[in-house]
């Protein structure tokens, strides 16, 4: 619905034609990859200028997406924001020609749930999801929030595990992991989760590097109580210590 009731769709291009069917008749603004900065300044700038306008995100556009920029892009330019009931959130700015913009942010379904529900149930206990992407990242601090979550023996999430400019990215984050966890800790890669191209592995940390894993893949390394069940990947929340199950 709110792509339809917009005036112009923002989007990275590869995203958009996902959605072709219901960009018809539309005003379409498209990006490439990097370029989000540019995309979400000509969104505020389309929106000042009184038009409707749907920033659109893969997933859920507030999980590594462009809800956060668009607001960190409307903060730095001082432009108040307001929700659908008009009360104000912040002191508007008398420079802009909209002194405030009505800001709605619809979620979606991130890469952790859609993968998630095609391995099983990964997710039902605590689980910390990091990025192995260091564009933004320093390397470093990745490096030690795998540390931190695998020795408190999270349910790890990875997103972007690989790429062509860091293709060794996702072996050292299975290095990281298993000095805390063993070779036969139960691994779920799901590629393109939801998408025509998708693939769904159960593995282990000891043979995950011989699969495919790229871009469009969601990792998630399981804690030491997940199991794999008819090729199911389920970690329990603890109901079996409390009652029969």
């Amino acid at each position: 619905d709110a792509i339809r009731n917009a005036d112009v769709i923002v989007g990275y291009g590869t995203y958009l034609d996902l959605i072709s069917e219901i960009l018809k008749d539309k005003e379409v603004v498209s990006t490439g990859m990097t370029q989000e900065v540019d995309r979400c300044r000509k969104a505020v700038e389309l929106a000042q200028m009184g038009k409707a306008v749907a920033v659109v995100s893969g997933g859920d556009p507030g999980v590594y997406a462009m809800a956060g920029l668009v607001y960190e892009i409307l903060k730095s330019q001082g432009v108040g924001v307001r929700s659908k009931e008009k009360k104000e959130r912040t002191v508007p700015s008398p420079l802009t020609p909209h002194s405030s913009l009505s800001v709605e942010v619809i979620p979606g379904i991130s890469a952790l749930n859609a993968a998630a529900s095609r391995l099983g149930a990964p997710l039902m206990h605590d689980f910390a999801c990091i990025s192995l992407s260091d564009r933004l990242t320093p390397w470093a601090m990745i490096e030690k929030r795998l540390d931190a979550a695998a020795a408190a023996d999270f349910v790890i999430v990875l997103y972007n595990p690989r790429s062509k400019g860091r293709a060794g990215h996702i072996n050292k984050a299975r290095e990281i992991v298993l000095k805390h966890r063993p070779e036969t800790t139960v691994v779920g890669l799901v590629k393109g989760a939801m998408r025509e191209n998708e693939k769904v592995i159960v593995t282990d940390l000891g043979n995950m590097q011989d699969s495919d894993i790229d871009m469009q893949t969601t990792v998630i390394i399981g804690n030491s109580k997940t199991f794999s069940w008819n090729n199911l990947m389920i970690t329990p929340r603890g109901y079996e210590n409390k009652f029969s199950i």
